[in-house]
């Protein structure tokens, strides 16, 4: 499997430490950035100011409830650039409404995701989204 790059967009750290937990134990071949806003995923993605120097990802992992801008907000900017709009998008969010899936689909997204609530059932969605998406884009990089 080809190393890929995950942008984490995420201002819970237990979630955050969860989720790298959840990707180390389905043995995925990562590196992996963290920002906690969504105005920083903006500038991470961007490679505006402190993230200039950034590795682009090849994924994006990014919560609906962030502060200064919402995942929806960035998903819009990132699926509205040609330059963006091709980077897979996973909403990992608490969020359930059909309000959020709704505006997710309209904008793009390539996977929206209710976290689970137990560890077990977090750690085996992380190993689906190995099996589909990480698999996927790791074949591409080597097509590439």
């Amino acid at each position: 499997m080809q190393n890929i790059h995950i942008l984490l967009v995420e201002d819970n750290d237990g979630d955050v430490v969860l989720t790298m937990e959840a990707l180390e134990e389905a043995k995925i071949k990562n590196s992996i950035s963290i920002v906690k806003n969504g105005e920083k995923a903006i500038q991470y993605i961007e490679r505006i100011g402190d993230f200039q120097n950034v590795i682009y990802p090849d994924l994006i992992i990014l919560d609906i409830n962030l502060p200064k801008l919402s995942g929806h907000e960035v998903v819009k900017h990132l699926k509205s650039s040609e330059k963006h709009k091709e980077v897979p998008i996973i909403i990992l969010t608490t969020s359930s409404s059909p309000n959020d899936i709704d505006k997710s689909n309209k904008n793009q997204v390539n996977c929206f995701i209710t976290k689970p609530v137990t560890t077990d059932d977090f750690i085996q969605m992380v190993n689906k989204l190995k099996d589909f998406w990480i698999n996927i884009l790791s074949q591409e990089k080597l097509e590439n």
